[in-house]
């Protein structure tokens, strides 16, 4: 780290000492004159939107609102004064007259950040700027440290992550992407429940973790002294329900992977996921369609979004494309003309695209499929045609053995949801749990695993079901324009700060030297 980098980031800190130990002597006079400094109860009646948005019904009238203090502004013997609830933001007045002389020389040691009660008349100023005259100051919580002056959203971004309830509090933008986000869940549990489908809770811990091809994240259970799973996905549990006859079911859940980090993926996520008695993958391709849009318009009160700049439109239905189709159109090879291995790698080579010797025909489509197509599906699209060897769940397509009925929705050349129609078969299951450990024999440890219970629960009889993943975080980026996962998740997995510091200084003395 440079000297001038070194200087500036002390002095930072002793500044920030300094105005600490200025609170905390406020602190200390708040306690000398008999206010406790971290109040008690305090009952809210209103809030400050209800009170703006419904200003006559309240002009002249008591309320009680509490909040932080946002601004604050002195002079003399009246101060102006920006409180901040979760709606947002109004201006408090206060008076020396009013208030008395006792009371007022607490006004006067008033910080930014203190959380306090306001008693008060609503009136408005003669700026037009709707305001609580205030008649008593109750404070509620003394803040020991400084708010930020400037938040630089972008510039701070892994603070922002690291801190979230500073960036809650600085930023409104900030707090309204996760009150979407709870709206969001709401209404999607909303369509399921009007749908019948009915919610249920299966387990987060796995003796053998399955539902998906990912790596998991593997603890110890003492007491039985086996080695278990965080699950990767509820899938196989889901499944196992509509063999015993709960005919629609859903849960909103956590996974967990054990993949790596970037805008798009954090190791714990959240998923909606259902399965459909009776049903196929054409069901589960209305429902993604259908769920989305309802979600956009009831939230937003639109189904046409603009995500980064670019306009989208969620209305139902969306575009469809296979697989081979989407290769042809972006790169001209045809994929359906191909019929050995050496074919495929050939098109492989050609596009430069990654491939390992144990990689068949459908692995390789896929490789091409994920290099040159996914970005350029910016509009919804429903992608179908997978192949038989990506996709070990799936039902096969009777009509071309080689794929799967099977579909993935994209968005802004990002996977939004996962579906297929649910492979019923116990012994063509058995087989390919075999094929997947014969992968993982080879290296691929996100094969799946043989799950000796489910093929047994499949032997008992699985009706033809539709089953559905959408990915809740990428819902909610898509419909609050966020760029990251992480802006969507409240407290993003980071790495904890003494490392992430040590980390940080090694970067800058390399950077230094070069």
């Amino acid at each position: 780290m440079s000297e001038e980098k070194a200087t500036t980031v002390q002095e930072q800190q002793q500044e920030l000492n300094d105005q600490m130990l200025i609170r905390r002597e406020k602190l200390a006079q708040y306690e000398a004159d008999g206010v406790y400094p971290f109040g008690q109860r305090f009952v809210v009646q209103q809030h400050a939107a209800t009170i703006k948005d419904n200003f006559r019904d309240f002009e002249d009238q008591p309320v009680t609102v509490a909040g932080r203090l946002m601004t604050i502004r002195s002079h003399g013997k009246t101060a102006f004064a920006n409180i901040r609830d979760l709606t947002g933001d109004i201006q408090i007045y206060l008076r020396k007259d009013i208030l008395g002389e006792d009371d007022y020389k607490h006004v006067k040691m008033l910080d930014m950040g203190d959380i306090v009660g306001i008693e008060g008349h609503v009136f408005l100023t003669h700026m037009g700027e709707i305001t609580i005259k205030v008649n008593k100051l109750t404070l509620l919580s003394k803040s020991l440290r400084p708010l930020p002056e400037k938040w630089h959203g972008l510039k701070d971004t892994e603070l922002r992550y690291r801190q979230r309830y500073v960036d809650l509090i600085v930023n409104p933008e900030v707090r309204d992407t996760f009150i979407k986000r709870t709206q969001i869940v709401a209404k999607m549990r909303q369509y399921m429940n009007a749908h019948q489908f009915m919610e249920v809770e299966t387990p987060m811990l796995h003796a053998i973790p399955g539902g998906a091809a990912a790596r998991p994240f593997i603890t110890h259970h003492n007491a039985l002294d086996i080695d278990i799973y965080m699950r990767i996905s509820p899938e196989l549990h889901l499944k196992r329900l509509i063999v015993g006859g709960l005919e629609r079911v859903f849960e909103i859940n956590r996974s967990f992977r054990n993949e790596g980090i970037d805008n798009r993926h954090n190791p714990e996520f959240t998923m909606m996921e259902s399965y459909q008695a009776y049903g196929n993958f054409e069901d589960a391709i209305m429902l993604t369609e259908n769920i989305v849009a309802y979600c956009a318009q009831e939230v937003l009160g639109t189904t046409k979004i603009n995500y980064q700049g670019t306009e989208i439109d969620l209305t139902p239905p969306w575009n469809r494309i296979t697989m081979q189709e989407g290769i042809k159109k972006y790169t001209g090879e045809d994929f359906d003309a191909v019929e050995t291995i050496e074919e495929a790698r050939a098109i492989a080579d050609r596009l430069n695209v990654e491939y390992t010797e144990r990689d068949g025909i459908g692995k390789i489509i896929n490789l091409c499929f994920e290099d040159y197509v996914e970005e350029n599906l910016i509009e919804p699209t429903i992608v179908y045609g997978h192949p038989l060897e990506i996709s070990p769940l799936a039902k096969q397509n009777r009509e071309k053995p080689l794929t799967t009925e099977r579909f993935e929705a994209f968005v802004y050349g990002r996977e939004l949801a996962n579906g297929y129609s649910e492979l019923n078969d116990p012994i063509d299951q058995r087989q390919r749990f075999e094929k997947q450990l014969q992968e993982r024999a080879a290296g691929d440890d996100e094969a799946h695993r043989m799950d000796e219970d489910f093929v047994t629960a499949l032997e008992y009889g699985l009706p033809p079901t539709a089953g559905l993943g959408i990915g809740i975080d990428r819902l909610v980026m898509f419909l609050t324009d966020s760029a990251s996962i992480r802006d969507v998740l409240l407290f993003p997995l980071m790495k904890p700060e003494t490392d992430a510091k040590a980390t940080g200084a090694e970067e800058a003395e390399r950077a230094d030297k070069e």
